[in-house]
This record gives C-alpha cells, sequence and structure tokens, in this order.
C-alpha cells in the first residue's frame, strides 16, 4: 500500500503505484479538472508523475504561484508550436518564463512583423483550444540529439550536446510538435486560455553579440480572463506614465548619442533634480550626517584593494595620466573610508555619519540603458555610518524610520522590507554574523516593519536589507538599502581607538534611500504621471492674462509669489485665454490663475487647479496663503 499524506495532513491510501492526477480525482472531480500538476516532496512535477512510495503530496491548481509559472512555460511551448506550424523554416531554441509572462527565440529568414504576431496568436488559440495532452518522454542524450538534427532543428541539437553524454533528457509532445523541456507541463494544451504576444525583439543566441542575431517574441499568460485584463490595462496605463515620455512632452530631459546612458538636464528637470537633492540634503543636515565630496577618478591601486579592480572591472570606466591608472567612480564607499582615516578617530566619534551626492559612472551595456532609469553616469544619496557592532541595531532603526517619511513626502506609502542573510560563501566569523543579522533584524521590528527573510541574498562581507517602494500601478521599485560591511574597513585599515585604548575596526554600513537620483526621478514621474505634487513641480503657478489691460495687474501677481519662493510662469501672450489654459494644462501645473477685469477690480484671482477643476475666484493673499503651506506640508 502507498500513503500519501495531503497538505491538511489527513491521508489517502492507494493499493500501488499512483499518479498525481489519479490521486487529485480521488479527492473530487472538481479538483481533478483544476490540477495542472503537483509537488511532491516539495518538487514540482507533472500530473502523470508516478509516486511509488509513502509521500506527501500537493495538488498545484493556476490558484498557485507554481501552477501560474507551469501556464506560462507550457504556453511558451504552444507558441513554438504554432510557429512552427504556420513557419516550418523556423527553428526553435529556448522559451523559458519571465516575469509577467515568457519568451521564446527563433532562428527566421525573415523579421515577424506585428501581422505575423496577430496570426501566430491566433494559431495559438485554436492549438489550445484542440485540448491536445502534453506527453513526456525521455531520450539518452546522444539519440536526442539525432532526433532533432533529423528534425532540422540545428540549435536545439546544440543544446543537448551540451548536456553531459552519460545523461537522459526529458522531451514534451503536443499535437505534431515536440520540445526539449525539463518540465514539468500542463496536462493538456486546453488548460492554456488566457495569454496574448506583445511583441518581438532581436537576442544573439546564447548571448553573445558574436553568434547570429534571432528573434526573441514575448508573451504573456494568466490563470484568468480578468487577471490577463487588469495586467493589460496596467501596461496601458504604465505606457501613458513612460517617464521617457513624459519627459519629452514636459521639457524636462533627453538622452542624445554623443553620450550615451547620461542625461542632459533641461530647465524644469533640473528644477525638480535640485527640489529632490535639496530635500535630501536638509534629511542628512537633520538627522546627523555630515556631507562630504570625494573625487570622480581614484587610481587602479585603491580599485584593487577594495577588490573591485578584480570583481567590476568590465564595468568600470578606466583612463591613464602620466603612466598611471585611474578608475571613474562606479561606488562612494572607498572615498568615504579615505576621509574617515585622516585623523584619528575614537569611539567617541562613532556613529560616525558622512553623505555624499556623489556622482558615479559604470559601463552598462547599451541594451540595458533604460531612459533616465538605467543609465551609465549617476548621483546616488549615498551615505557611510561608521559604528561598533553594538551600535547596529539602533542605527538600523533610526535610518529605516527616516526611510519611511522621506516614501510619504515623495507621496509612497507601501514599502516592502526584505533581509538579505549570510551566503554560503562568506568572509567573518559565525558569531559576527549572528549578530549582524539580528541587529537588522530588531531595528526593523522597532520600527513596526514586517519584513521576510532571504536566505543566502547577503552579500559575502555582511547581511543587508532591501526596501522596495510600490507605485500607483503596483509595481514593485527597490531603492533603499542599508547593509553591514566589516570587509572594506579591513582591507582599507580603517581604525579607531576605542575605550579600551586599544584599536579597533569599524562597521561600514552602506545606505541610500532614494539610491540613483535620475532612477528615482524616473519613478516619480511615472508614479505622479507627469503631475508632481505642488513642492515638486518645475512650475507651480501659471498667471494668465485675458486682454492687455491686466498685464501690469499679472506682473505684480507674479512677483508677489515669486517672492514667496514660488516658481511661476507669466503667460502675457496676445492669444485666446483658453489656448492659453489649455496648454499650461498639458503642462500638467498645479495651479493656473486666470485674470479679466472683473479680477484686477477686486484684487482677485480666478484658480484653476489641474484636473480641470475651477476653485472659484478668491482673494489673492489667500491663494498665496493656501500654496505657500501646500508646498511646506508637501501636499
Amino acid at each position: 500500500m502507498i500513503h500519501i499524506t495531503l497538505p491538511d495532513g489527513s491521508q489517502r491510501e492507494f493499493p500501488g503505484p499512483v499518479t498525481v492526477a489519479e490521486v487529485a480525482a480521488s479527492i473530487g472531480s472538481g479538483l481533478a479538472k483544476a490540477a495542472l500538476g503537483g509537488k511532491v516532496h516539495g518538487k514540482l512535477v507533472d500530473t502523470s508523475y508516478p509516486i511509488t512510495e509513502d509521500a506527501p503530496l500537493a495538488i498545484v491548481t493556476a490558484k498557485d504561484a507554481d501552477g501560474l509559472d507551469m501556464i506560462r512555460h507550457s504556453t511558451a511551448h504552444l507558441l513554438a508550436y504554432a510557429v512552427k506550424e504556420l513557419f516550418p523554416d523556423a527553428q526553435v531554441t529556448i522559451g523559458p518564463v519571465i516575469e509577467h509572462g515568457f519568451y521564446y527565440d527563433f532562428s527566421y529568414k525573415r523579421p515577424f512583423t506585428p501581422e505575423d504576431l496577430a496570426t501566430i496568436e491566433k494559431k495559438m488559440s485554436e492549438l489550445a483550444a484542440k485540448d491536445e495532452p502534453v506527453l513526456r518522454r525521455v531520450l539518452p542524450r546522444d539519440e536526442a540529439v539525432a532526433h532533432f538534427k533529423g528534425l532540422g532543428e540545428h540549435y536545439k541539437a546544440e543544446i543537448i550536446a551540451s548536456i553531459p553524454a552519460n545523461e537522459d533528457v526529458s522531451l514534451y509532445r503536443e499535437g505534431g510538435f515536440e520540445d526539449l523541456c525539463r518540465g514539468p507541463h500542463v496536462p493538456s494544451t486546453g488548460k492554456l486560455k488566457h495569454f496574448k504576444l506583445m511583441k518581438v525583439a532581436g537576442a544573439y543566441w546564447r548571448g553573445d553579440s558574436n553568434n547570429e542575431m534571432l528573434q526573441r517574441i514575448y508573451g504573456t499568460a494568466w490563470a484568468s480572463k480578468e487577471d490577463l485584463q487588469q495586467y493589460l490595462t496596467m501596461l496601458e496605463e504604465a505606457e501613458k506614465r513612460d517617464h521617457r515620455k513624459l519627459g519629452r512632452e514636459l521639457d524636462l530631459f533627453h538622452i542624445d548619442d554623443y553620450s550615451p546612458g547620461n542625461v542632459f538636464w533641461h530647465p524644469k528637470g533640473w528644477t525638480v533634480w535640485q527640489e529632490v537633492e535639496q530635500y535630501m540634503r536638509r534629511v542628512y543636515r537633520d538627522n546627523g550626517y555630515q556631507e562630504v565630496k570625494g573625487p570622480q577618478i581614484l587610481d587602479k591601486s585603491l580599485w584593487e584593494k577594495t577588490g573591485h579592480w578584480d570583481k567590476y572591472r568590465e564595468n568600470m570606466f578606466t583612463t591613464e595620466s602620466e603612466k598611471r591608472d585611474y578608475a571613474l567612480k562606479p561606488m562612494n564607499c572607498p572615498g568615504h573610508i579615505l576621509i574617515y582615516k585622516q585623523g584619528i578617530k575614537s569611539y567617541r566619534d562613532l556613529p560616525l555619519r558622512y553623505g555624499e551626492f556623489g556622482q558615479c559612472h559604470r559601463n552598462e551595456p547599451s541594451g540595458g540603458l533604460h531612459g533616465i532609469m538605467r543609465v551609465r553616469g549617476f548621483v546616488q544619496d549615498d551615505g557611510h555610518i561608521f559604528c561598533t557592532e553594538d551600535q547596529i541595531q539602533a542605527e538600523v532603526q533610526a535610518f529605516t524610520t527616516l526611510l519611511q517619511k522621506v516614501y510619504k513626502d515623495f507621496g509612497f506609502t507601501d514599502i516592502i522590507y526584505k533581509l538579505s542573510t549570510r551566503p554560503d560563501k562568506r568572509i567573518g566569523t559565525e558569531e559576527s554574523w549572528d549578530k549582524a543579522e539580528r541587529a537588522l533584524a530588531e531595528g526593523l521590528r522597532a520600527s513596526g516593519c514586517e519584513f521576510e527573510y532571504l536566505p543566502g541574498e547577503g552579500a559575502f562581507y555582511g547581511p543587508k536589507i532591501e526596501y522596495t517602494l510600490k507605485d500607483a500601478l503596483g509595481r514593485p521599485w527597490q531603492c533603499g538599502t542599508i547593509q553591514v560591511d566589516p570587509n572594506l574597513p579591513e582591507r582599507l585599515d580603517a581604525e579607531y581607538v576605542g575605550e579600551d585604548g586599544n584599536r579597533h575596526r569599524p562597521v561600514m554600513l552602506h545606505r541610500a534611500i532614494v539610491g540613483s537620483l535620475e532612477r528615482f526621478i524616473g519613478i516619480l514621474i511615472e508614479q505622479h504621471a507627469g503631475a508632481l505634487p505642488a513642492w515638486l513641480a518645475p512650475v507651480q503657478v501659471a498667471v494668465l492674462n485675458i486682454t492687455d489691460a491686466q498685464s501690469d495687474y499679472c506682473r505684480q501677481i507674479a512677483k508677489t509669489l515669486k517672492n514667496q519662493g514660488l516658481r511661476v510662469d507669466l503667460d502675457l501672450r496676445n492669444e485666446k485665454i483658453t489656448y492659453k489654459i489649455r496648454e499650461h494644462a498639458l503642462q500638467k501645473l498645479p495651479y493656473i490663475l486666470v485674470v479679466g477685469d472683473k479680477e484686477k477690480a477686486a484684487g482677485a484671482v480666478a484658480v484653476r487647479a489641474r484636473g480641470n477643476k475651477d476653485l472659484g475666484v478668491m482673494p489673492l493673499q489667500a491663494f498665496l496663503d493656501q500654496m505657500v503651506s501646500d508646498v511646506h506640508k508637501r501636499v
């Protein structure tokens, strides 16, 4: 007899070997129909998987994360099946699951067109409607190579040939299409109902630019029609909020081929930048940080000491002068240690907090650049805290509380907290790791944060906390971090004199709240769809006259507003007032003041708020008081 233990602790007994599908059927017809796979001893398997001994089993359905991954993986195979049906000369390569969907790479004699994608998607629906079983078989490696060579699938044969000769490989067949895959897959194509092909892009075979350029078709797949539609709606909204598009429309910045991966900030965009930077500078000042500034270029020997030259060399920009090699700094940490080392430090000086708006450069591949979200030249709100092990918890707690306030001021309240713990390959004693991990966890708990552990995801030198904010569309952005690092102080010989009179190594806490200012401003633009809150808006209010008779009064209004530190656009053009209102509204200004003869006579203004809201006529001083209050409170 075989005993199957279900997740609720109940057991089912079978006279002999039993498949996952048969166990599901024994529980109920509804579950049998919904079953996509199973988990036996925690391993994800097909519904056809035979269980030959006592085992725990969880039935996997579309409601489970594993089930959704199976749907996406199987839909990638369905895509390849459809392509082969429509374009028999196309060769298949690989088709993995990615976030929100999947892709599959093909070699074909001509580029696929948008019309091709529509035809392929239609064919996928037709094949899914046939509800053909997805069948698994196992072949010796060399036999599988010969099989795919016989089909003319040379890429697939090359993949299999790279597998050790003594290993068997699994193949999955649906209808007339068979693919190499370790699986598992859904039991039949009829389980694949809610998908859409998104785009086609180029991709080098095996990621090597020396190889052939393949065509990568991206798609998305979901467990329900509602989930698919919700995702597509989110993508439409994300496209409207794309910071690259809004950057052009609002005249904030541009990226130029003369300097790939670097940002040209226009006056309006640089105003936003300055508001963010000056806000963060006040955060430094009010929370015990001393602002410092290090050089851009540092000698190669420093990067060798820190280990960056060996591990990060390909991402560093280098230069040479007078037979000395230098690198543009990709991060600010070593420079801060050099500043720390100037003069003897005592335990009384700790914790010592440095902050820098440091310009860094990283040689990111051109294909990975994305507007101002991922660039080669960027500035970080970079800070480093030098402290003792006993001070870590208090610093983490204070930092987390500070980060929460900063994010709230920028309009983010949904934050995810993750604590990455010791990896297999690490330095330091178990005692020091225990103490550091415990300090980070207690610091989060003291700040009232619920968090999840990421076992083994810490750096080789110490654990870290990642702070991920969610935007208005629910998209996650990992911006903030605090990391425990005893390694760099050791490598660069940083010390302090302890209470015992002896020399000790400080712990270095790497910390950032917004991270790259470029990226954070891109996030802000998309979060607010370009309609930045009044305190951040590059132009906060526009003053518009209806006729020339109000020009002098409008100038007086603009001067009064500017004297209160507001950013004002005075528009006295001889244009229809409806045209001027519409033009400024498209720039997403928080407020537009319209002045005619009545307003002039009353010393008032007609106020229009963003979103075409008519707030009526009010005294200028009343509007000014409200505006100054909004900016001060960061409304």
